[in-house]
């Protein structure tokens, strides 16, 4: 049987100021390969809105990425601040109607960090610009200084909804996870399922409400050390059984 094949939506920047490139992290590469046992192409970022239906033809999936810019404050209705960072509006604009897509006809799909937030924003939500200057939260921003291992290392614990999706599918209430992100979900889109938290209040899990598809995605980053941790490890392969139409419960 032929393995699947996964679109990641590629990241769009400038090297050294100048030169334009379309990427991802190895690391995403690494998950899909070694836990859905799928072939992963990088999709350029460019904004063309007409593209999903042809997208979702070609791909039997998506990974929507973490990355460091940010999404255009614009794209949910709030002003533009110092606080919001840099952006990527190309992605914003493949991305958002290309979630919404293939939630519609059932293709599935798996958010990741700025994955997790793409997912809120396109059905409706909003995002706070930075979380940890929220009364009660903490920081859970990436570790500035240090190697890989530390700054992808387990951060904080997170709580899932009993009988909740991500409950059935990592078989525990309470995970533990890493944390390397600035924004958060603020306002809950209206088809946006909070399936678990950190014991601050931040949202970590969600899926979609009535998605034909996998629609599940995580604030955290699961892609790290994916086929030995064991948080990560069955969402990946959760993912890798609903590209192949299978049961993933």
């Amino acid at each position: 049987m032929a393995r699947p094949v996964i679109g990641i939506v590629a990241n769009h920047y400038l090297i050294d100021d100048q030169y334009p490139v379309q990427a991802s992290g190895e690391m995403n590469i690494a998950a899909l390969s070694d836990v859905c046992d799928a072939i992963s192409m990088v999709v350029p970022s460019l904004p063309d809105n007409a593209a999903s239906k042809e997208l979702a033809d070609i791909f039997d999936g998506f990974l929507f990425t973490g990355g460091r810019p940010n999404i255009h404050p614009s794209f949910y209705g709030h002003e533009e601040t110092l606080a919001h960072g840099f952006f990527d509006i190309n992605r914003d604009s493949l991305a958002l109607p290309l979630i919404r897509h293939c939630v519609e006809v059932g293709k599935p799909i798996l958010g990741i960090c700025r994955g997790f937030q793409e997912f809120n924003v396109a059905f409706g939500g909003t995002l706070h610009p930075e979380i940890r200057d929220l009364p009660g939260r903490m920081n859970h921003r990436m570790p500035p200084e240090g190697s890989l291992e530390e700054k992808f290392a387990l951060r904080h614990k997170i709580n899932l909804k009993r009988n909740g999706l991500f409950c059935q599918i990592l078989g525990s209430e309470q995970v533990t996870v890493n944390s390397l992100h600035g924004q958060g979900i603020d306002k809950a889109g209206e088809r946006i399922i909070l399936d678990g938290h950190a014991s601050d209040g931040t949202p970590e899990a969600l899926f979609i409400k009535d998605s034909k598809g996998f629609s599940l995605a995580v604030q955290w980053h699961p892609e790290w050390n994916a086929s030995l941790d064991p948080v990560s490890g069955p969402i990946f392969r959760a993912f890798g059984k609903a590209l192949r139409g299978q049961k993933f419960l």
